[in-house]
């Protein structure tokens, strides 16, 4: 199916608009749900109703979140507008998908210090990024040399969620261990030179506004990859960033060998990070910039995670017990 024409003809019309690979994968995946969902049936011969019906299948019997509902919808409405050029005009009454608000997971400072000990290398790295700096995953693994200001004990996130730019504290403790790993990165990076392989991948509007960038040590991947790979585009042989599911996955171990009972994540770093500065006394605005939230109510959960604690009421059973 994924080496069908039709989505092949689906791929070329995302590309010829410079969308990132992962807005790619996400859209192929989602339109081939679609027809795999209406038995086969080209999209050509469905319309509004064939798609309201997928995106309540959706919410209703696969329970997804809205964000995973509004992602289908956007996949579909370009497939109808972009590729079949016959824009969806008017879905018919769709169920929504419904938000369900969940308290997120946050470790203690003993937990955040059992799991960064349970890590090495540029695992730990990241992670200490994640928890000092609230990165999130992606943002961590796409650093770049230029990103980092040690002068001015900061990071430049680029392109994060949202497609926005900002700037993140730089943790006191990290700047040696960056700088040795720096270190280590650029003899890698040399020796991708001297092969023929140090051209780094970036997106389509940097390349050609800056077309020397590739090979300079300023655009490489803090973090880059073990291993060469093949840009699945442009075929280009060059050393992408860290993957990270291999972050994941280190991240799922070290928390297995602290012995840490939740269910923690590298997203929990994040969540710890913004918890732990509101506990400190931080103003939630300068929380909220740190963490390149949009909306303030977004950060307002971690209050209520510091409301919820259990110092914040006091159980009568000691007054039980105590014969009070």
């Amino acid at each position: 199916m994924g080496q069908s024409p039709f989505l092949e003809r689906v791929r070329r019309a995302i590309r010829v608009r410079h969308y990132s690979i992962r807005t790619e994968q996400a859209y192929l995946a989602w339109i081939r749900r679609y027809i795999n969902y209406q038995g086969k049936r080209h999209p050509a011969d469905m319309a509004e109703a064939e798609v309201g019906e997928f995106l309540t299948y959706l919410a209703v019997e696969r329970h997804v979140a809205p964000a995973t509902q509004n992602q289908a919808l956007n996949a579909l409405v370009f497939l109808y507008a972009k590729v079949l050029e016959r824009p969806l005009e008017g879905l018919p009454q769709v169920v929504r998908a419904t938000h369900r608000p969940k308290l997120p997971v946050v470790l203690t400072h003993d937990e955040v210090r059992r799991l960064l000990a349970a890590l090495r290398g540029a695992h730990w790295l990241i992670a200490c990024l994640q928890y000092g700096s609230g990165l999130r995953l992606l943002e961590s693994v796409r650093l770049r040399v230029k990103d980092l200001d040690f002068t001015h004990r900061a990071i430049y996130v680029r392109d994060g969620k949202g497609r926005k730019d900002r700037i993140v504290t730089l943790p006191e403790d990290l700047c040696l261990p960056l700088r040795r790993h720096l270190q280590t990165r650029r003899t890698l990076f040399e020796q991708d030179l001297a092969d023929g392989v140090g051209s780094v991948y970036l997106p389509h509007a940097l390349a050609r506004k800056y077309p020397s960038a590739p090979e300079e040590w300023a655009w490489q991947y803090v973090f880059a990859a073990n291993q060469l790979s093949h840009d699945p585009r442009s075929e280009v042989r060059r050393r992408h960033h860290f993957a990270e599911s291999s972050v994941q996955k280190a991240v799922k171990n070290a928390v297995r060998r602290a012995g840490i009972a939740k269910p923690a994540s590298c997203h929990t770093l994040r969540h710890s990070f913004a918890t732990h500065l509101l506990e400190r006394g931080a103003d939630i605005r300068t929380v909220q910039e740190q963490l390149g939230h949009a909306d303030l109510r977004t950060t307002q959960i971690y209050t209520h995670v510091l409301q919820r604690g259990g110092m914040a009421v006091v159980s009568p059973l000691g007054a039980v017990l105590s014969g009070g």
